[in-house]
């Protein structure tokens, strides 16, 4: 995504499209550097809720908890973790009313497994929102050969279990999709 005032505008759309609220337990599986998404969530469901930023990188993990204590984030909690390994990740089972993978299935060779994992941490009626690449040049982003395209994450998201809630342009370059457990 070019730049932060785009990315605002885009994270305002996709909280407001997958229902955030006070109180939710959020997961940013595959958080990154910036913890993006971890980072806005923890504000929008306050003390009484709380984010999960997710990553298998030590050092990003650090970087989102360095940004939380800058932030007084209290409710935002750094998970180290591999999401293609199911059961990994500890975060009790059932427990995410909401997940955001953002920009990380195209870096994986192991799709399925990353949307088995995300099944397992939500609960019940829990939406999982994915935006990633589209399978189409642009001026920058991953190559061509990496990216996913939306028809193959739907596919692996329903042998996971998932049903499809709804299918979005998130920026010229990304496709959004809304799943539910």
């Amino acid at each position: 995504m070019p730049n932060t005032g785009e990315n605002e505008l885009i994270t305002v759309d996709v909280f407001k499209k997958i229902g955030l609220d006070k109180g939710m337990s959020v997961g940013d599986l595959g958080c990154g550097n910036l913890g993006y998404f971890a980072v806005r969530a923890a504000k929008i469901v306050g003390k009484g809720g709380a984010v999960y930023a997710v990553d298998i990188l030590k050092s990003a993990l650090q970087a989102v908890e360095n940004i939380a204590r800058q932030e007084s984030l209290e409710n935002l909690k750094t998970v180290w973790s591999n999401l293609e390994l199911v059961g990994a990740t500890r975060i009790p089972e059932s427990n995410l009313d909401v997940a955001f993978i953002h920009n990380v299935l195209f870096q994986s060779d192991r799709d399925g497994e990353v949307l088995k994992e995300t099944f397992r941490l939500l609960k019940s009626g829990g939406k999982l929102m994915v935006i990633d690449w589209k399978k189409t040049d642009s001026p920058f982003g991953p190559p061509l050969a990496d990216k996913i395209s939306a028809d193959e994450v739907k596919s692996h998201a329903q042998n996971a279990g998932f049903k499809l809630a709804e299918e979005f342009a998130a920026g010229p370059y990304h496709y959004g999709l809304i799943f539910v457990k």
